[in-house]
C-alpha cells in the first residue's frame, strides 16, 4: 500500500516505517492515525518483518497532534477525536501485540501523542539534541496515544505523573536516566546505531520475542500465579518451534545459533 503520511521499506527482516511529513513536523491527525492502523496491520500481518524500525523526517521527529486541525474543527472536536483514536489505538495495540520487536530513532523534538507512542517502542535510541515534550496539559488537553501505560512502564507512575501534570520537558540525558531513552548517542551515529540494534533483533528468534513483548504487556495487571501460567504456556508454545529447537542445538554444538523467525 502507499500512505501519505509514512513509508514502509523492506529489507530482509527488517522493516523500516518512516513519517514523511517533515514541512509539517510530522503530525498526528485523522489521516495519520487512520494510515498508522493500515500500517500495523500490514506489518503484524506479514511473518517476513522480523523487526521494525521507527524513523522520522525532518528537523523534529513529531510535534504531536495538529493543533492547527484542532482550532479549525473546535465544535467538531469530540467527534473527530474519538474517530482518530479509534484507528491510532487500534494501531498501537496491534503493534505493540506482534512478534517483532521496535526500535525507534529519535531526534529533534518529539512533542504529545508520538512521545507518547515512541516510549512503547522496545528499544529507544535518540542524539543529544532530542527533546520529549509532555504538550498535553500545556494546551488543557490530557493524553491519549498509550502515552499513560507506555510512560508508565518506563518511568514509574509518579515521574510519569510529574511529566504529565507539569507539562515537561525531558532533554536527551534526563530522559536516559529517567528510561524514556535506552541509548544516546552522537546525531551523526543515530541511523547507524538504530539500524544495527534493529538488525540485531531481526536476526533473532522473533517468535520467542513476541512471547517476551506480550508478557511484558501483563505483568501489571495479573496475580502472581496468573502470570507465570501465562509465562508457562508460552515457554510450551517456544517449545515447539523450529528456533528453539536450533538454539538448543546450536548450544549443544558450541556454536552460534542461526535463527528463523519460525
Amino acid at each position: 500500500m502507499t500512505y501519505t503520511s509514512m513509508r514502509i521499506d523492506r529489507d530482509g527482516g527488517l522493516a523500516r516505517l518512516t513519517f514523511i511529513q517533515p514541512q509539517r513536523g510530522n503530525p498526528i491527525d485523522g489521516a495519520f492515525c487512520a494510515e498508522f492502523c493500515d500500517v500495523a496491520n500490514e506489518l503484524s500481518g506479514d511473518p517476513t518483518v522480523r523487526a521494525v524500525l521507527i524513523t522520522a523526517e525532518g528537523k523534529a521527529f513529531s510535534y504531536g497532534g495538529d493543533v492547527g486541525m484542532f482550532l479549525q474543527n473546535l465544535d467538531k472536536l469530540p467527534l473527530m477525536i474519538k474517530r482518530w483514536t479509534a484507528d491510532l489505538h487500534m494501531g498501537i495495540a496491534r503493534m505493540q501485540r506482534m512478534d517483532a520487536p521496535i526500535v525507534a530513532a529519535v531526534h529533534g523534538i518529539c512533542a504529545g501523542g508520538m512521545s507518547g507512542m515512541v516510549a512503547g517502542s522496545d528499544i529507544v535510541v535518540a542524539e543529544p539534541g532530542t527533546r520529549f515534550v509532555a504538550a498535553y496539559a500545556g494546551i488543557g488537553y490530557c493524553n491519549d496515544a498509550g502515552s499513560s501505560i507506555m510512560y508508565t512502564r518506563r518511568m514509574g507512575i509518579a515521574r510519569t505523573r510529574r511529566f504529565l501534570l507539569m507539562n515537561e520537558t525531558l532533554d536527551a540525558p534526563a530522559a536516559l536516566a529517567l528510561g524514556l531513552v535506552d541509548e544516546v548517542v552522537p546525531a551523526d551515529q543515530l541511523a547507524t546505531r538504530a539500524e544495527a540494534i534493529a538488525r540485531q533483533l531481526a536476526a533473532g528468534p522473533t517468535k520467542a520475542f513476541g512471547e517476551i513483548r506480550r508478557l511484558l504487556t501483563t505483568v501489571e495487571d495479573q496475580p502472581l500465579e496468573a502470570q507465570m501460567e501465562l509465562e508457562a504456556q508460552a515457554l510450551s508454545r517456544i517449545a515447539a518451534t523450529a528456533d528453539a529447537h536450533e538454539g538448543l542445538t546450536a548450544f549443544g554444538e558450541k556454536r552460534k545459533p542461526a535463527f528463523r523467525g519460525e
